[in-house]
Formats: structure tokens, C-alpha cells, sequence
């Protein structure tokens, strides 16, 4: 679909959402960003996978990418609280092939640094991070961490200073934690963090498609009525 189309289909769709509504994805848009995204590499504790779903969306970061070597992705809807309807989910589900290593070469190529959150010889706290380039932060199951893969082929290491007995938050609040230092860091940076214009409208539509009833449907009558 061209712009001029995907315009002249927002503007229609948007007639079926209040105005409240439509303030709201304007609002969240321009605090939207895919300069920071998430990696979870085979996480299968479903409350800790909803709970950094929802944390995406609470500071703000679009995408989360989803590697599925060894474990289906099962978020609970009970805690995502619909959260992940508003985030965009890259799935690495193949079979018989590293799906860690795909998702790997999708972010370099479009010019992402991962960064693993795991203690190693060469980390360096959260809050010393570089975000002279577009960053990925790398999540691993809290039992059995990181692949091998993955910690070789990061680019750098991150961890959370400690204080207690314990080594480690889990991964839900060590997310939490991770986005909030980032996440509030950049967008006091001068790096352009922000979506592209062409990005905001896709998200638009998207957004006002899952705020209305029937989109389908409506879609329907509107490509009829265009003749298309």
C-alpha cells in the first residue's frame, strides 16, 4: 500500500476512534524509538517474558526480537496487561538452524551493537554503555544464561552492580532496570532516537486498526468504496 492510500485510510479509520484515543497514539509515538530494542534468547519463564514485554512498552522501545532455539515464546496475557499489542515482535523460530545467529545477523546489518547482560571478564556496568550506535540488549533465561554463541558473538557485555547476597536480579526487573538507565540516557542525548516519519504512519495505522471494532471489515468498505 502507498502512502497516499495508507493516509487516506488512517484518516478514514480514525473516525471510528474518540479523539482521546487518537491524542494517545500521537502522544506514545513520539516517544516511541527503535535506536534501543530487546533480545530474548529461549526464554520460556512466561511471567518474566511478560513482564519485559511490558517494560518495552513502558520506556518506550518499538521492537523485541525473540529467539526461539529451544523454547516457544508464551507470554501471559495476565501481565503483559495488552502491552504487547502495542510493540513490535521479530520471531526466530526456525527449525534446524541457529535462530540465535539469524537474529544476530539481522541487527548488524542494520547496524545494531548487541549488548549481552551477563557478568564477563570484559563487562562494564549498565550506566557505561555507549549509545553512539543503535543498541540491542541481550537477555538470556535466568537458569541457563546466554548461549555459547551468543556470548561470542556479542559486542559488548553489561551487568547490574550488586550491592547484596544475592549475584543477580531476574531477568524481569534486571530489564526493568537495564531500559529505565538507556532508555532515559538517550532520549537526554543527542542521538536521533526518534521514528522516522514513514514509521510513525505505519504504526499509526496499526494502532488504529487495533482500536477500533471490525478493522477488517471497515477496511473492506473503505478499499470497495476506493474502488480497490
Amino acid at each position: 500500500m502507498d502512502k497516499s492510500l495508507k493516509l487516506q485510510l488512517l484518516n478514514y479509520l480514525k473516525e471510528f476512534i474518540t479523539a482521546n484515543r487518537w491524542e494517545k497514539i500521537n502522544e506514545v509515538l513520539n516517544s516511541r524509538t527503535r535506536y534501543l530494542t530487546v533480545v530474548l534468547e529461549d526464554i520460556y519463564q512466561p511471567h518474566n517474558a511478560s513482564a519485559v514485554l511490558r517494560s518495552c512498552d513502558g520506556f518506550g522501545v518499538q521492537d523485541v526480537h525473540i529467539i526461539e532455539n529451544k523454547n516457544d515464546f508464551d507470554p501471559n496475557k495476565g501481565v503483559t496487561i495488552g502491552a504487547d499489542k502495542w510493540i513490535s515482535h521479530y520471531q526466530y523460530n526456525k527449525e534446524g538452524v541457529n535462530n540465535t545467529e539469524r537474529c544476530f545477523r539481522s541487527l548488524k546489518d542494520h547496524g545494531y551493537q548487541i549488548i549481552a547482560t551477563t557478568p564477563h571478564h570484559d563487562d562494564v556496568t549498565i550506566d557505561e554503555v555507549s549509545l553512539d550506535k543503535p543498541t540491542a540488549l541481550l537477555f538470556g533465561a535466568e537458569l541457563t544464561g546466554l548461549s555459547d554463541y551468543a556470548m561470542n558473538e556479542a559486542d559488548g557485555y553489561a551487568k547490574i552492580p550488586m550491592h547484596g547476597f544475592s549475584e543477580s536480579f531476574n531477568i524481569s526487573v534486571g530489564a526493568a532496570l537495564c531500559l529505565y538507565d538507556l532508555s532515559s540516557r538517550l532520549r537526554k542525548g543527542k542521538q536521533d532516537w526518534a521514528l522516522t516519519d514513514e514509521e510513525k504512519l505505519d504504526l499509526q495505522l496499526d494502532w488504529v486498526r487495533k482500536s477500533v471494532r471490525a478493522p477488517k471489515k471497515l477496511e473492506e468498505r473503505f478499499m470497495q468504496e476506493k474502488g480497490k
